[in-house]
């Protein structure tokens, strides 16, 4: 994680810039899943948590080596977003980084959906399942997310994110093909 490739979304009017977000990591995603890529990881420095301000901004970063970032960009995965964006170059990370986890969060928000998957894998009817699934145990977050698309099922899913704390040493490890990890880390400036 030596080297990072910062790209900016531009402002449209035509398309709110979280909407251009999510279209923009849809393709890095689909990038990094055609690739095979377990060695790149993303950030958002522009990234809010408070209210009414919250989002991930319009700045997504990939850290990597410089061979598998250089990779990354040569497959021009950037097609039809080239309008919407700037151009991306890579660059060392500067000195004195600090480094954080960024992380997929995922929560039960859908008691209903936890029901039908209980009935199916318990032979379980409605009302048993209401029982030992009831509308308390949904759980929320406020945490920035992006809309995607999963390209398996055709569903409309959110992935919500959450930058770790700093950490003045890097942790290795494998990022997933959203570019994130629950216990790696990315360099952070």
């Amino acid at each position: 994680m030596d080297h990072y490739v910062e790209i900016d979304v531009r402002p449209d009017p035509e398309f709110p810039a979280h909407q251009l977000m999510s279209a923009l990591y849809a393709k890095l995603h689909r990038a990094l899943v055609a690739q095979g890529s377990d060695r790149i990881g993303v950030s958002f420095p522009g990234m809010r948590t408070d209210t009414p301000h919250l989002g991930l901004g319009t700045h997504l970063r990939l850290h990597g080596g410089e061979v598998a970032l250089s990779s990354l960009l040569a497959t021009d995965w950037l097609t039809g977003m080239r309008d919407h964006v700037t151009p991306a170059q890579v660059a060392p990370v500067p000195p004195g980084a600090q480094y954080r986890a960024v992380q997929r969060v995922q929560t039960a928000s859908n008691p209903e959906r936890l029901r039908r998957r209980l009935m199916r894998r318990h032979d379980l009817d409605a009302e048993a399942a209401r029982t030992r699934i009831p509308d308390s145990v949904a759980c929320y977050t406020d945490l920035p997310y992006l809309q995607l698309r999963s390209t398996s099922t055709g569903q409309a899913f959110r992935l919500f994110i959450r930058h770790g704390p700093l950490q003045a040493d890097p942790v290795s490890g494998c990022f997933n093909a959203y570019g994130l990890s629950q216990g790696a880390t990315i360099p952070w400036f």
